[in-house]
């Protein structure tokens, strides 16, 4: 059985913020100590543990502070997209009543 919390895919601005200072994925890992894989898991929007993000976060040259910049909670981006908070349910459509 696959563990869905680490699938979990969310948005991000490691891509944005790597391309910025001209690094290459591959520079990236080796610079924060993380498998090139991990990086290009990153940059798709997986999850990560929080010791993998302060990683990232230093070898970009950023203050584990930062991190909420680089990698935003759900409800911070969700309104962004026009969706609302992807940890809520959608909303239930409006019941008509209906005339046969």
């Amino acid at each position: 059985m696959e563990n869905n919390r680490s699938r979990t895919i969310r948005k991000n601005r490691v891509r944005e913020i790597r391309e910025n200072r001209l690094m290459t994925q591959a520079q990236l890992a080796r610079k924060a100590k993380v498998a090139l894989r991990t990086i290009h898991s990153v940059e798709k929007g997986m999850n990560c543990r929080m010791d993998t993000k302060r990683k990232i976060l230093l070898a970009l040259g950023l203050r584990f502070e930062d991190k909420d910049h680089v990698f935003p909670q759900p409800s911070s981006f969700a309104s962004d997209e026009g969706r609302g908070d992807p940890s809520m349910p959608p909303p239930s459509a409006p019941s008509t009543p209906h005339s046969f």
